[in-house]
This record gives C-alpha cells, sequence and structure tokens, in this order.
C-alpha cells in the first residue's frame, strides 16, 4: 500500500468519526479540510466542476488561503474566478456531506461525488449516498439549511 492510498484509507476510516466541537472549534472547522490536511475539497479546483463539469485536481501553483482552507485550482484563471466570487464556486455547508448534513451529521464530502444544483456545488460521501441524496434533493437541501452550521457544535 502506497502512502496515498494509506492517507486515503485512514481518511475515509476517520470520516464517520462524529465531529464535536466547542463553538470557537465550530467556527474554525466549517471548511472540511480532513485530518491530515488543510486543503478544501480534498484539493481538487471547485471552479471546475462549474467549468469542466467534472472534479480536476488544484496544483500548488494556483493556490489560495480563504475561510482558514487552502484551495487548489488546475489554472490561473479557475484560482481568479474564485478569488473574486468564492462564495459562488466553494461547496455549500463547507464541503461536507450535504445529505449528512440534511441527517444532522457532519462526515466529509467527497470530490468525487458531487451535484450543482440551481448554480450551487454540494458534495457527498459516497455513491450510495449520492443517489439518496439525488431523490430528494429540494427536501434534503432544506433539511440541510436548517441544520447548517449547527450541525458543527
Amino acid at each position: 500500500m502506497n502512502r496515498r492510498q494509506l492517507f486515503a484509507a485512514l481518511a475515509a476510516g476517520l470520516a464517520f468519526v462524529p465531529v464535536a466541537a466547542t463553538p470557537a472549534a465550530a467556527e474554525k472547522a466549517r471548511i472540511y479540510t480532513g485530518f491530515l490536511s488543510n486543503a478544501a475539497v480534498g484539493g481538487y479546483d471547485p471552479v471546475a466542476y462549474f467549468r469542466e463539469g467534472m472534479p480536476v485536481e488544484g496544483k500548488a501553483a494556483h493556490s489560495m488561503e480563504w475561510m482558514g482552507a487552502d484551495w487548489y485550482f488546475a489554472s490561473a484563471e479557475n484560482l481568479d474566478a474564485f478569488r473574486a466570487a468564492p462564495e459562488k464556486y466553494a461547496p455549500q455547508y463547507g464541503g461536507y456531506c450535504a445529505y449528512g448534513v440534511a441527517q444532522n451529521a457532519a462526515v466529509k464530502g467527497d470530490p468525487m461525488y458531487w451535484t450543482i444544483r440551481d448554480g450551487k456545488l454540494y458534495l457527498n460521501i459516497t455513491e450510495d449516498v449520492q443517489r439518496k441524496w439525488e431523490a430528494d434533493i429540494p427536501g434534503y437541501i432544506r433539511k440541510a439549511e436548517a441544520n447548517w452550521p449547527g450541525v458543527l457544535n
């Protein structure tokens, strides 16, 4: 098992560890970065979901800090677009699993399981969870909106 696979396995195993945060810690945890990194969206370019229609890994050469997390982009153009309007491109609920937030649970969002709905990016944790999410996206958005950001406490 190489280092990347080891970290992926460890991160997956820790994904279901409940987030028990004090209000001050919750403020710092509003963007999901995992336990082993400070990279938002797992290092993927959030703008690429809108422009390319798929997850694209970001590059350190095109990165910035926003809301306490490091954001990576595939190009200078995507970095500039994010810099101009980060709320437009950042995943909802800080990149936590949107279905999880709807269920009042703060679990990681996986950049491979995503949806754009009404111009907003949502992440889910697994393919099975994404199928559940897709069965009633508007209903789950209503629930998640009611739970966010209190789910972090």
